[in-house]
């Protein structure tokens, strides 16, 4: 028999702000919903957009940094398994979910201006990764080809 496996990456933008609470044990998750937009032609070669809506939820660290730098609109790469949850609602109706449970992320695109990028995995932790050099930081002196160590 074979293992199973699941995993899921998407790129596209939050729906609305991320939701942060709190299990009854005290764990954080963060709550949203990524919309993934794909163009293609139809068989009349006409163009067509299809827009997809996948709920995701990010547990510990993860969760607390989107839920701090994230909002509406906001560009995010998404790595995680997928996961189908069941559950009873309030009237004894049978639910069920299907969602990303984030392992990775990614911002992408900046979307309050400042281009920053931050990462983070289901172990925590935000890197920021972008590095800012203002123009001022340039000097005009020419490059000594021998420093260079490689």
């Amino acid at each position: 028999m074979a293992r199973g496996f699941s995993k899921a990456i998407i790129v596209g933008n939050m729906t609305r702000d991320p939701e942060l609470r709190s299990t009854p044990s005290g764990a954080q998750v963060c709550s949203f919903t990524v919309a993934v937009n794909r163009n293609y032609k139809d068989g009349s070669g006409d163009n067509k957009e299809q827009v997809s809506f996948l709920d995701c939820s990010a547990w510990g660290r993860s969760g607390e940094i989107i839920a701090q730098y994230a909002k509406k609109g906001s560009g995010i790469l998404v790595s995680g398994r997928i996961e189908q949850r069941s559950w009873e609602d309030k009237e004894g109706q049978k639910r069920s979910r299907v969602e990303i449970v984030v392992e990775d992320f990614n911002f992408i695109g900046g979307g309050n201006g400042d281009g920053g990028s931050y990462s983070g995995g289901s172990k925590g932790g935000a890197n920021n990764s972008t590095t800012d050099v203002a123009p001022d930081d340039i000097s005009d002196e020419p490059i000594d080809l021998s420093e260079i160590p490689f």
